[in-house]
């Protein structure tokens, strides 16, 4: 049994930006930087669980739309001064498809 889910595809998804799947583990966040890459948090900053897909993506962090809180979309961890962390899923990506694993 595969613990890979198919999210979308990468097309789907404007570069710099976000979407959200729901998942019996709350709400992902599903990012693309400008060079493509995938990356998986989950869908609360963690310093008052605002909605990290509606920030603004800018190189390989997010920044959260309410207090602008800086999130490493690599590790999920905030940008010092500030400090928390927001989980981190798995992607793959196979033929332009999106991958998660929860």
């Amino acid at each position: 049994m595969s613990n890979w889910i198919e999210v979308g595809k990468v097309t789907d998804i404007p570069k710099l930006g976000a979407r959200v799947v729901e998942t019996s583990r709350g709400d992902i966040g599903i990012f693309r930087t400008a060079d493509d890459e995938i990356f998986a948090l989950r869908d609360k900053c963690p310093h008052k669980n605002g909605p990290l897909s509606q920030g603004i993506v800018h190189g390989k962090r997010v920044t959260c739309p309410l207090h602008s809180w800086k999130i490493e979309l690599e590790s999920g961890e905030a940008v010092a001064p500030d400090v928390g962390c927001a989980a981190r899923y798995e992607t793959k990506i196979e033929n332009g498809i999106i991958f998660l694993t929860l």
